[in-house]
């Protein structure tokens, strides 16, 4: 099967949930300053699940990039990807709405963790339908990063439930700095390829 239906519907669906995620917001009913101040909780959530969001479709468009054909496997796979990223609206509304307490922060990182888990599946479920010497595969290498931000989504679930939901947002918008430049990998061997 050719790619591009798959990437042309992941686009759709990713700006579907974009969508959602924006129509969450809602406008002060006051005029003036403090008019927003209870809206913070709410924006901050919007601009960390906007963040992810566009992580993963720049991340995801780089991977797509790299392959050469699609297999029933990989379409389930992004299916699973998809899935826990419709998500993202349902869990950032929870959170922003609660002013970010312990239960929907940390449920906000269990909705990350599984998110990273899936995009983990679709690569590796790319790569065997790709081959074990094609260019997807010479592109992700090691997963060290991939397996940073698993590490730090748990720690951060971890962390608000014991402690403090602060741990937990800040180790989620850690990892979001730390992917805010897109995977380089794949363009640099696509780069030397081509």
């Amino acid at each position: 099967m050719h790619k591009g239906r798959l990437e042309a519907f992941s686009d759709g669906v990713i700006a579907v949930i974009i969508t959602i995620l924006v129509l969450e917001l809602r406008a002060p009913h006051g005029t003036d300053w403090a008019a927003i101040e209870p809206l913070a909780p709410v924006f901050v959530s919007y601009v960390l699940s906007f963040l992810y969001l566009g992580i993963y479709w720049t991340n995801h468009h780089h991977l797509l990039q790299a392959a050469t054909h699609v297999t029933g496997p990989v379409l389930w796979a992004n299916l699973h990807l998809l899935f826990w990223l419709s998500l993202v609206p349902f869990v950032t509304g929870w959170m922003g709405e609660n002013q970010f307490a312990t239960v929907p922060v940390a449920i906000y990182g269990a909705n990350l963790l599984f998110a990273a888990l899936a995009y983990y599946v679709l690569e590796r479920t790319l790569i065997a339908a790709q081959g074990k010497d094609s260019r997807l595969q010479m592109a992700v290498g090691a997963e060290i990063k991939g397996w940073v931000s698993v590490a730090c989504y748990a720690a951060g679930i971890v962390g608000t439930l014991l402690f403090a939901p602060w741990i937990g947002l800040a180790l989620y918008a850690l990892v979001a700095l730390m992917w805010l430049v897109p995977d380089r990998r794949i363009e640099r061997t696509l780069g030397v390829r081509q």
